[in-house]
């Protein structure tokens, strides 16, 4: 049970920045099946340290506990892992969907799985990072980032735990769009005229640039 590392791949696609991704690495997870449900059998479960699932999108839903220490490493973390999900005897592909949170506690709730086949694309929402230290940032200008996640559509196999956008070239007042990323094997599904990440002026960057201005007359 835990993480099993794969080898990091690194896809560098052409763009006036390079962007990279990474794919997904596993996480293997052991649950125990379960027939009662209801909020009552819910709260009782929680009582004992377990945690109420389900499983979507094969044949039949599933439902399932896991215990706390089992799933924490997978849900307190920003990447996305492929899961291989051990209930009974059967063992099967999931992503991680949804977590439901007590809304003063912050405890888990409840956590949804979907079943994936390696055969059809599914819709995923990715993190996205930057990396580089931008040409506008060094002028005097913020990053900003724009859009935490970039919703995509692909294989399991080919959904990365992240998105990296390399920031270097990026200069003052400019900007890359979703329409403007491409990765390999991923369509991205987001407005094309998304604004992911920019460099805004900042009044240093306009105090600069008077300066340098006034000099030049």
């Amino acid at each position: 049970m835990g993480i099993r590392p794969l080898n990091h791949l690194m896809y560098v696609w052409p763009y006036f920045s390079n962007t990279k991704l990474f794919i997904m690495r596993v996480f293997e997870l052991n649950g125990t099946p379960r027939t009662e449900l209801g909020k009552k059998a819910c709260k009782t479960m929680r009582k004992e340290n377990l945690i109420p699932c389900v499983i979507y999108g094969g044949k039949e839903n599933i439902n399932f506990t896991v215990t706390q220490s089992a799933i924490r490493k997978l849900i307190y973390t920003p990447e996305i892992f492929e899961v291989k999900l051990t209930i009974g005897k059967q063992t099967m592909k999931a992503i991680l969907k949804e977590v439901q949170y007590h809304s003063v506690s912050d405890n888990i709730l409840h956590v949804d799985f979907i079943e994936v086949d390696d055969k059809k694309p599914i819709l995923f929402r990715v993190p996205i990072k930057t990396e580089g230290l931008a040409v506008g940032v060094r002028a005097g200008g913020k990053i900003s980032l724009e859009m935490r996640k970039l919703k995509i559509k692909a294989l399991c196999k080919d959904i990365p735990s992240s998105l990296t956008i390399n920031v270097e070239n990026l200069e003052i007042g400019k900007s890359i769009k979703a329409g403007d990323l491409s990765f390999p094997n991923i369509q991205i599904m987001d407005n094309k005229e998304s604004l992911v990440v920019c460099v805004k002026s900042t009044r240093a960057a306009k105090d600069a640039a008077a300066t340098t201005e006034a000099a030049a007359k």
